[in-house]
């Protein structure tokens, strides 16, 4: 199966190297240049996945990612350049599955797409995962891809879900950010564990701001997280 992926940014050099570099690779890429036109085809074409820049003209990018999450649930890979933290923040807030920093190596970025496209497509006859419990009348139902606290829907990004079920599955084991980036982001880059304390800290926010006693997540300095039972 070839996977579309819409490549969206105002950088014609960069369109044509990402479009060869994804052709090589047997992707089928569709290029934009400004978030009106991503938006259009992304209506039209139904991409498999979106590499999208924030710096944009038209619409930036956190607008066409807010404006996608509406109606799509097509993963998003936002380029970002290395001082938009904030904007790196909100666009994974936003429902972003997954960043990669400019200037980027094209082999990082298609280990990214790979991972992110393996975790998102449901493998057929997999057998689904049950529903695991926590405190605070925490729930997470795996097959359904719902989470809630008591009778209250916990409303998680699709990568916040997979960090949470990971933790959950293993209450009262460490996990080493280097794992977490294996098993909940799908690949294993030296020096990228940022992306695990971040996503970790805006989990954190989302159980407490349900109910505190949900928030069982704590930092183990120097190695990782655990979920304490």
């Amino acid at each position: 199966m070839s996977f579309k992926i819409l490549v969206v940014d105002d950088e014609p050099a960069l369109r044509e190297l990402l479009a060869y570099n994804l052709r090589r690779a047997g992707y089928q890429p569709l290029l934009a240049g400004d978030g009106r036109e991503a938006l259009h085809i992304a209506q039209q074409q139904a991409p498999d996945l979106v590499l999208l820049d924030l710096m944009l003209p038209e619409v930036d990018g956190l607008d066409v990612c807010r404006l996608l999450r509406r109606t799509s649930s097509v993963p998003v890979i936002m380029l970002t350049a290395r001082g938009e933290e904030i904007d790196r923040v909100v666009g994974l807030e936003l429902g972003a599955d997954d960043y990669v920093c400019k200037p980027f190596s094209v082999r990082e970025l298609l280990a990214r797409i790979k991972a992110v496209l393996r975790r998102t497509q449901e493998e057929p006859g997999a057998r689904p995962a049950p529903p695991v419990h926590g405190p605070g009348g925490l729930r997470l139902d795996p097959e359904s891809r719902q989470a809630q606290v008591g009778e209250a829907p916990l409303a998680l990004t699709r990568l916040e879900f997979d960090l949470l079920h990971l933790l959950l599955a293993n209450a009262g084991r460490v996990l080493t950010r280097e794992r977490l980036l294996e098993q909940a982001w799908g690949y294993d880059f030296a020096g990228d564990t940022r992306a695990v304390d971040s996503a970790v800290k805006r989990l954190r926010a989302r159980l407490r701001q349900a109910s505190p006693e949900a928030d069982r997540i704590e930092a183990v300095r120097g190695v990782g997280y655990r979920f304490t039972p």
